[in-house]
């Protein structure tokens, strides 16, 4: 632990760090335990990044941590020679978020590189887009997803337009950590910039090829033209930044019937309808319920403010309910309607991969395996898909035909290196002409496709613990199931043990041990009997720990049977623990 409180007074004393942060500093300048909590330890990159409380300290979300992380991020840079390639910069509708992105543009101007800033918020995977696109070494996304509205984050991407990962993630985090004088992070003026040739904005150009692309992984254009008029979505960006770009490419495609929650329609980074923008949450689709009753509508589809994930509820034509798909739910459904479309028209090679998470449904494995694809396990972390991507494209071998996480998000096509929420509406409204040209609601469509593979349900809880001691009690729980793997969980025996820290797969019968064959990481999965299974680690973007589970049943009521008492004896096993 960092000696919190001679930080503080640093920042209080040090004339680099402006007055309006001192003077935020000294309102807590009675409060202990408040300062410790925002000196105690530098905001650590995660899978995702920074992501923090916004504020001032070592350990919130402010102009000097961005510096900071973006004066490491140039110094990687500059080390791998990748200077002369420049950085591409997006932003979300959050709080600070322009005033981040500008800083980062002029620190990385101010060590000789050049910045592509978009003019205003734009969509997550259209940041991944744009790296690849202007042949940038890498790219930054100002945004902290669906987290509550006091929080920022500070996403990197490299030049393969996926989110970093080793070596650059641990080289980009030893070079920001090695900045011990916030002080000496270099920066610059907008004038000074420009006048260099290391500012520029960007804008309509990359929004332009960026939804060609979005509008190019449509499968079968035909149900669309034949559909278009008689199909009635309902949208909702979440006061976040899928708004223009989900509305052109849904028009631009053929759909009339696009309805827009216009209490969620602006930007707003109080995002006042919610207590949090999150499209896995029922909350965030009340307003968008309420409008789809009204118009009668096919499916409402919410995304989150930076728009790379997709929330959805889909109507039952029998009772006259809209039903939520979970992530892994929407996501198996596209899978299944992207490849059966392929299928339809020759199009899966014999190298055709499906890639997914380690801790999304088994429902896709069986999907993958029906259409003859080779079904790819990588980490949590869209990042890793992208990895798996570019090894296709390293080695010539492999296929990407789609890629899923159970956390909502997707990425059909490889014009993007992160999941996509806007080619997500456009192709679940595909789908949902597709099937409506059939006689089918999305619904129907899911039920066929349990009635072909099984009844899989997949669910998670989630621990909230934050602060110091929320740590403590993570790692804790991490330790005791590491060292005394559970022989059973609700019923289920467990077939073998997965531990990705120690890189070991375990079967629990004749104790044989081999390697998982993905990179380290603090996970433990445990394959249960009867195509149950187990997963817990630390979430690397909030301060919970997660348990991921699933298993396969006979039919919708004996799967929610078999995965409430799954959960039980999971959080049972949890609270033996606390």
């Amino acid at each position: 632990m960092k000696d919190y409180k001679s930080i503080y007074e640093e920042w209080l004393a040090n004339p680099y760090f402006d007055e309006a942060t001192k003077e935020e500093l000294r309102s807590i300048k009675e409060d202990e335990n408040e300062i410790k909590e925002r000196f105690y330890q530098d905001l650590e990159f995660g899978t995702a990044g920074l992501r923090g409380i916004i504020g001032a300290g070592i350990n919130r979300m402010n102009i000097y941590v961005v510096r900071r992380a973006t004066q490491g991020l140039a110094n990687h840079i500059i080390k791998r020679g990748g200077a002369d390639k420049g950085v591409a910069i997006a932003y979300d509708s959050r709080h600070m978020s322009p005033e981040f992105a500008e800083e980062a543009a002029l620190t990385l101007a101010a060590n000789g590189i050049k910045a592509y800033k978009f003019e205003s918020l734009r969509p997550t995977p259209e940041l991944s887009f744009a790296v690849r696109e202007l042949g940038c070494i890498a790219g930054i996304n100002i945004t902290a997803s669906h987290n509550p509205p006091e929080y920022n984050g500070y996403k990197v991407y490299w030049e393969d337009g996926a989110q970093f990962t080793p070596p650059h993630d641990k080289g980009v985090t030893a070079e920001v950590l090695a900045i011990t004088d916030l002080s000496t992070v270099k920066t610059t003026d907008v004038e000074s910039a420009k006048a260099a040739g290391k500012y520029e904005i960007i804008g309509e150009a990359i929004d332009d090829k960026y939804i060609a692309q979005v509008k190019a992984q449509v499968v079968n254009q035909e149900a669309i033209d034949k559909m278009q008029d008689s199909i009635q979505i309902v949208y909702t960006p979440l006061h976040g930044t899928g708004n223009i770009p989900a509305r052109r490419a849904l028009a631009e495609i053929g759909f009339t019937h696009v309805y827009v929650v216009p209490e969620q329609e602006l930007p707003d980074g109080d995002f006042p309808t919610v207590s949090y923008p999150n499209p896995e949450a029922e909350e965030a689709f009340e307003l968008g319920l309420a409008l789809a009753k009204e118009k009668d509508a096919d499916l409402v589809l919410a995304t989150d403010p930076d728009a790379d994930r997709l929330g959805v509820y889909v109507k039952d034509a029998k009772s006259g309910d809209y039903i939520p798909l979970t992530g892994n739910m929407s996501g198996s459904l596209l899978c299944e309607y992207v490849l059966s479309q392929k299928k339809e028209r020759g199009a899966i090679p014999e190298d055709g991969q499906v890639v997914k998470s380690i801790v999304t449904t088994n429902l896709v494995d069986a999907v993958a395996k029906s259409y003859g694809c080779e079904l790819i396990e990588v980490l949590t972390g869209f990042k890793y898909i992208g990895q798996q991507i570019l090894k296709e494209e390293n080695t010539g071998y492999g296929t990407y035909l789609f890629g899923l996480e159970e956390s909502y998000g997707c990425l059909i096509g490889t014009y993007a290196r992160d999941k996509d929420a806007i080619s997500a509406t456009v192709a679940l409204c595909e789908a949902a002409a597709y099937y409506k040209m059939k006689g089918m609601t999305l619904w129907d469509a899911m039920i066929a496709i349990y009635e072909k593979y099984g009844y899989y349900k997949d669910a998670v809880k989630s621990i909230g613990l934050k602060g110091i001691e929320g740590q403590a009690k993570i790692q804790a729980i991490m330790d005791t199931l590491r060292n005394n793997t559970p022989t059973e969980v609700g019923g289920y025996r467990t077939v073998s043990a997965r531990d990705y820290k120690l890189d070991t797969i375990k079967d629990m019968e004749n104790g044989e041990v081999k390697p998982t064959g993905l990179p380290e990481s603090n996970v433990l999965y445990y394959d249960l009997t009867d195509d149950a299974w187990l997963c817990v680690r630390p979430s690397g973007t909030e301060p919970k720990i997660k348990f991921y589970y699933g298993i396969k049943g006979t039919s919708l009521a004996d799967a929610d049977e078999k995965s409430a008492k799954l959960g039980e004896a999971v959080m049972a096993m949890v609270d033996s623990m606390m």
